[in-house]
């Protein structure tokens, strides 16, 4: 495998003994085989691929499973259980708090516990919570409070609201997890969120879903409908390309040029996805990395590791004069 910089992979899974006591048997992702996980494992492949230090994240269904004083308790265990590995390994793993959404009170409470308290990285959302997509009105006083924080959001993709349709009897995180990060930015632009919170640093997954596809055609909604006159962004393609893109299951010769010819290579960062893609994908998601003919080799270690220090200021602290 070709030598890449020491990554920071800021797509990368946890599964807390907590947690997935706290899931038990339900289905979390229908048609997924649910993983393992320990935080030995994560170590082992981080070694074994050049990671310096993985932002650990819980997928779907985030506590959504859960009633909600459940929910804000299993919230609150999990925070504490990334502060207490971080604490044991502080430059190899950071955290991307959950929130007990969709309760937005109780979010806010534990947001601040997270990062005042915990010291955790940034924040964890899903696309959607019940059915409102993360431009809902709803959930704009949080989006504000997080960008005036100045942390950053990973935005990872669930189950979609409305199912599918049974013919395709297909895992939703096979293809529809990809328009589910969609559907959730578009929600952002043609709600004006992006334009009032232009601070607000969202990292949205798997090279942003369709988003480098359709960007042209996201720009045609009032010539589609004249009531969007009002509601379109000023300018569609400047607002895309101020969110950052993971590349978890992205590091391929399909989806880096269209990712590339959208998002600067200042907003692109390196993910795994594991464990819930294996060992063997983040080897081949290095190798793609590595090997990307669009990329000279300062962009390479941009996009593998300083992109991520600057959102990410505790890691880099932990981090400094490592490389």
């Amino acid at each position: 495998m070709p030598q890449a910089t020491d990554l920071i992979d800021v797509h990368h899974h946890a599964i807390p003994p907590a947690y997935a006591q706290a899931l038990g048997d339900r289905v979390a992702i229908p048609g997924v085989d649910y993983p393992t996980w320990t935080p030995e494992e994560s170590l082992e492949v981080m070694d074994r691929h050049s990671i310096a230090a993985s932002v650990l994240s819980i997928t779907a269904p985030g506590v959504t499973f859960a009633d909600r004083d459940e929910a804000r308790h299993l919230a609150r265990q999990v925070n504490e259980y990334y502060a207490e590995l971080i604490a044991r390994h502080p430059a190899r793993f950071g955290a991307f708090a959950i929130l007990p959404l969709p309760d937005v009170a109780a979010a806010k409470d534990e947001l601040a516990y997270a990062v005042d308290e915990l010291g955790l990285d940034g924040i964890g959302l899903l696309t959607s919570y019940g059915n409102r997509y993360l431009g809902d009105p709803e959930f704009e006083p949080l989006l504000a409070e997080i960008a005036e924080r100045g942390l950053p959001v990973h935005v990872h993709p669930g189950t979609p609201p409305a199912k599918d349709l049974a013919a395709f009897d297909l895992p939703p995180s096979l293809y529809e997890f990809t328009f589910e990060t969609t559907r959730t930015v578009v929600s952002l632009l043609f709600n004006g969120v992006l334009e009032r919170l232009p601070h607000l640093k969202l990292i949205v997954s798997h090279a942003g879903g369709t988003l480098p596809f359709l960007a042209q055609r996201l720009t045609y909604g009032p010539t589609i409908g004249k009531y969007l006159t009002e509601r379109a962004p000023s300018d569609v393609i400047a607002s895309l390309r101020g969110l950052y893109y993971d590349i978890a299951m992205s590091a391929n010769p399909y989806a880096l040029p269209a990712l590339t010819e959208l998002a600067a290579p200042d907003r692109i960062l390196f993910g795994s996805d594991f464990p819930f893609m294996p060992a063997a994908h983040t080897t081949e998601n290095v190798t793609g990395f590595a090997t990307y003919p669009g990329w000279n080799d300062q962009q390479r270690t941009a996009i593998g590791r300083t992109n991520a220090l600057q959102l990410f200021p505790r890691l880099a602290e932990q981090l400094r004069g490592t490389v």
